[in-house]
């Protein structure tokens, strides 16, 4: 048993620290952070301390309980506040990646209309729903065959196509600003904060928790390390101030360069460095073709490494017996094809849904980040709640977790309340059409976010009411940790890893049985052998 502990604590502090980085270079977030204009400063300080960093502290501690490091939201909340509450957790987090697709989508469709010299691709409703229903079905394809191979592609793909071009957009733009050239944007203290006077300029604080959220799927790993109590909260910090920098960088570089009424979110990365490389010289358009294919590949090597893994996040339920019996099926390459092919319907459904009825291509593309943030939110809403419920239950700090927020039950909850009413705060504010947003029909945004909030919000309900108890297999699914995950696993976007091998191989390879999720919140008493750090 000792060395069994030896083994699960050999993850260091800048091993955390990568295997969470990816998520800060997300780069098709970025035109949507432009339109804030100097803003987006306000909006990424505020997001990363009020919400990315209660969300990784308190998601770190309920992984780190015995028992409870396996499963993630679904475990964490069943745990708190029953299992009717995990379900719902998990399948918001499952359903709210089904449209985060799109955005990504879009954004592969704007730099391939930059290649092909197409902009009908990108303007076009029509010829735009084909191509990324295409796209994304030959991907969800692909990934039938096995995953073997897609954290590596995910990697090459993440640095070629998003961290180099990012960083030469950041170059071109710094080269742009000290040359003396017209910026687009104003940089003053007034302008650093917004309008809070106007709610509809605070909309845009959704894209910037959307860049944020994924971080409580790396927590699990915090047991991993050799002393989290010291070593997670500076991981966790310094990824926020990282996150903050290089998105500041990103986002400012846009607003700097392309004004705002000019703006295409789908591909306003693209025309930033048309316009930049333009600037410095004729004829160089060529390059521009380069980047932008480069940047598009980058996008779907991402995507291709999200197709299985929201599926294997939610196969714990599953197994369980929550959903139908098919969903538990998977192929000859551990792929849990029925699942896959559940969210290839609701992604094209999706996909038909905003580029035909979205407002609009720039409203297309806000009206699915929003929609994916207030599905997300309501996962996040669970976490915390039953955060709050298991510290109050629990009455008194004890050793039981690898980790915990310092300062007992006081802090905790506060921590957990901060998070908590930002969450609520960025619901609310949803639902408001944006006022920065350039062009596109605000009514649709209103409809489609509120029409499909209220169906994803009771489908989980709905699922659980008709559960078949008979059919739960009894086995959980291999969590994956730094001991057995496949190579480069962790250098894709933690929401598109899966979390689990979802078929045990050998006896040996099934859960030990102190890592069977309990039924109730753990007990509070606390073992006087155990030793504290």
């Amino acid at each position: 048993m000792e060395s069994a502990t030896k083994v699960k604590k050999q993850l260091t502090l800048f091993g955390f620290f990568t295997i969470t980085a990816s998520m800060v270079m997300a780069v098709y977030e970025y035109p949507s952070f432009a339109t804030s204009g100097f803003s987006l400063l306000f909006f990424l300080l505020f997001g990363g301390f009020f919400w990315f960093i209660p969300v990784a502290l308190c998601a770190a501690e309920m992984a780190t309980i015995p028992g409870w490091q396996t499963g993630g939201v679904f475990t964490w909340v069943s745990g708190s506040l029953g299992e009717r509450w995990g379900f719902a957790a998990i399948f918001y987090q499952f359903f709210e990646i089904t449209v985060g697709y799109i955005p990504m989508l879009y954004f592969i469709n704007g730099s391939l209309s930059y290649v092909l010299d197409w902009p009908e691709l990108n303007t076009n409703p029509h010829i735009k729903l084909a191509v990324i229903l295409v796209v994304f079905w030959i991907l969800t394809f692909s990934q039938l065959g096995g995953t073997k191979y897609t954290a590596k592609i995910a990697k090459v793909g993440f640095i070629f196509g998003i961290v180099i071009p990012a960083l030469i957009l950041i170059g071109l733009a710094l080269a742009y600003i000290l040359g003396g050239n017209p910026v687009y944007m104003d940089v003053s203290w007034k302008a650093f904060f917004p309008d809070f006077t106007k709610i509809n300029s605070l909309v845009i604080l959704v894209s910037f928790i959307l860049s944020y959220m994924g971080v409580e799927a790396s927590a699990s790993h915090a047991n991993e390390m050799a002393n989290p109590r010291r070593e997670y909260p500076i991981a966790i910090f310094v990824l926020v101030i990282v996150a903050i920098v290089l998105s500041a960088a990103g986002g400012l570089s846009i607003a700097a360069v392309i004004p705002n009424s000019e703006l295409n979110l789908s591909s306003g990365v693209n025309q930033t460095f048309a316009a930049l490389i333009n600037h410095y010289g004729s004829g160089l358009n060529w390059i521009v073709r380069i980047i932008a294919a480069f940047i598009g590949l980058g996008v779907l090597a991402e995507i291709s490494a999200w197709i299985v893994g929201p599926s294997r996040s939610i196969y714990v339920a599953a197994q369980k017996g929550i959903l139908p019996p098919i969903f538990k099926k998977v192929n000859k390459n551990d792929v849990p094809v029925p699942l896959v092919m559940f969210q290839g319907v609701i992604v094209t459904i999706w996909a038909i849904i905003l580029t035909l009825g979205g407002g609009g291509n720039n409203m297309s593309f806000m009206t699915s980040m929003s929609l994916t943030v207030v599905i997300y939110l309501m996962t996040y809403f669970l976490l915390f709640i039953g955060y709050i419920v298991l510290v109050l239950k629990r009455k008194s700090t004890d050793a039981q977790a690898g980790y915990e927020i310092p300062g007992g039950v006081v802090v905790k909850s506060v921590v957990a309340a901060i998070g908590l009413i930002v969450s609520i705060f960025a619901f609310i504010i949803s639902f408001f059409p944006p006022s920065n947003i350039p062009g596109g029909n605000t009514g649709e945004y209103e409809t489609i976010l509120t029409v499909g909030f209220l169906v994803v919000a009771v489908l989980p309900f709905i699922i659980y009411e008709f559960r078949d108890k008979k059919n739960a297999t009894g086995i959980e699914p291999v969590r994956i940790t730094t001991e057995n995950a496949p190579e480069n696993h962790f250098f894709t976007h933690p929401k598109a890893r899966g979390e689990f091998h979802v078929t045990p191989k050998k006896p040996e390879d099934v859960l030990q049985q102190d890592d069977t999720p309990p039924t109730s919140v753990p007990s509070t008493k606390v073992d006087d052998t155990t030793p504290k750090s």
